[in-house]
């Protein structure tokens, strides 16, 4: 561990996933640890990502859940929906986590800071008014949301303020190509607002397969979100009535109450003092690293969206446990980015484990397989939202190398196949695994003639 010379063995800039995971797993194996966080305990996903939007997202689903049951028998109205009180509930279990997450690193035996933190050389940190000293350094201040320069682009919004809006917007505009643009969009639409998305290219969800991105679109555009594509919007401007004009270079305007700016985020590490102690930044402010999350200086660690490798929380998780078991318990990991299932909770949801087939197609001869069919719950439920499923498996070794999916549980259904692909599965794997009828994942096992065979 340190020498007596340094107050603390490691300090954590940063208590969201990664950082806090970090924290507690060096203190318990002995280290002096101390965490500091200027804003919530948890970071991003805990507080204005992942949790509070997935509970937007389960709100949403429940104007889909009315509307089927009438073909299953139930007869009874919509109710109606009340903003105020999704957004008060969603705060309350927002703050719990924030206790958990503070429970736990103190529990741990961490120091915490709630305070921000300037990293002043390679071994020091100002802090809360004092300057304390330690062996190793981790940042893990995750990324902030981009705004561009333009006209009226100081009315917009981003993914931090949505999670406090004082009312439900009637009309919504999404800028932006990503899971956050797309996700919102779906959101706002289940509760009831006219929606816009628009996005510079087509379709979206750039780095998904092409097929789930096409097909989301078809679907996005079934129920009422107008999409428009190789768009951009050319400035905002406030109308007399408080809303909000948006002029895009298609050569038309859209009004909304609430207009979204979801172009992009970037990593973390303004006036950190890392530039100055000598850590090595990329263009775009992230913290370059080795493989072993060590940055240009080597008492100063980097991991989770600060890095700009995969920004998902899960993955800074599993890089916070490479970054404790080789400085605290004498192992040499290694990161290993190769199989990250992912998804993106639209309406319907995807989500994808391994290679798409444009990824696959540039090292492998492979075979495509894919399913598309109406579920069997949209036969009452009388929507024609349509599932897809798809496989791409590399011929020489049978290997499965990518799962697709477009549809209900898609995420719940990838996790597992993501546990196939690690473990190296071969389309031969599949075919044996009985089938679970009637469920929409026996297709992965049921699918045998490869497309254009």
């Amino acid at each position: 561990m340190a020498e007596t010379r340094f107050d603390y063995d490691l300090f954590t800039i940063g208590a969201g996933s990664g950082g806090t995971r970090a924290a507690r797993m060096a203190a318990a194996a002995g280290a002096r640890v101390a965490v500091a966080e200027e804003r919530y305990l948890g970071g991003t996903c805990v507080n204005v990502g992942c949790v509070p939007k997935k509970l937007m997202v389960y709100a949403s689903h429940f104007a889909d859940e009315f509307a089927d049951a009438r073909g299953f028998g139930w007869q009874s109205e919509r109710p109606t929906f009340d903003w105020r009180t999704l957004i008060a509930n969603k705060n309350a279990e927002i703050e719990r986590l924030n206790g958990v997450y503070r429970r736990l690193i103190e529990g741990a035996g961490a120091t915490i800071y709630d305070a921000r933190a300037v990293v002043i050389d390679p071994h020091t940190i100002e802090v809360d008014g004092e300057t304390v000293t330690a062996e190793r350094i981790l940042v893990a201040t995750g990324s902030w949301p981009v705004v561009p320069d333009g006209p009226g682009t100081e009315h917009v919004v981003t993914s931090n303020e949505m999670f406090f809006l004082d009312e439900l917007p009637r009309r919504f505009l999404a800028v932006g190509g990503g899971y956050i643009s797309v996700e919102f969009a779906g959101i706002m639409r289940g509760l009831g607002a006219e929606v816009t998305l628009v996005h510079r290219g087509e379709p979206f969800l750039r780095g998904f397969d092409h097929d789930l991105r096409e097909n989301l679109a078809v679907e996005m555009r079934r129920r009422g979100v107008d999409l428009r594509f190789n768009s951009l919007v050319e400035r905002f401007e406030r109308n007399a009535d408080g809303s909000l004009r948006a002029t895009i270079t298609d050569g038309t305007h859209v009004d909304v109450d609430v207009a979204l700016c979801a172009i992009g985020r970037n990593p973390n590490t303004k006036n950190l003092g890392l530039e100055q102690a000598g850590v090595k930044l990329a263009p775009n402010g992230a913290v370059v690293v080795n493989d072993a999350l060590q940055s240009s200086v080597p008492s100063i660690y980097a991991l989770g969206d600060v890095i700009d490798r995969a920004p998902l929380t899960p993955v800074a998780i599993a890089e916070a446990m490479v970054f404790v078991d080789n400085v605290y318990r004498g192992a040499d990991r290694r990161m290993d980015y190769s199989v990250l299932p992912t998804a993106v909770f639209s309406q319907p949801p995807l989500a994808s484990v391994g290679l798409t087939e444009e990824q696959a197609r540039d090292a492998h001869d492979i075979d495509v397989y894919r399913a598309q069919f109406r579920a069997m719950k949209n036969t009452l439920g009388g929507r024609e939202e349509r599932t897809l499923l798809k496989l791409i498996v590399d011929k020489r070794s049978d290997r499965v190398l990518g799962c697709h999916m477009l549809g209900p549980d898609a995420a719940e259904i990838i996790q597992s196949l993501g546990v196939a692909l690690a473990a190296g599965a071969t389309k031969a794997d599949f075919d044996r695994t009985i089938a679970l009828h009637p469920s929409t994942a026996e297709e992965f096992v049921t699918m045998r003639t490869p497309v254009g065979a």
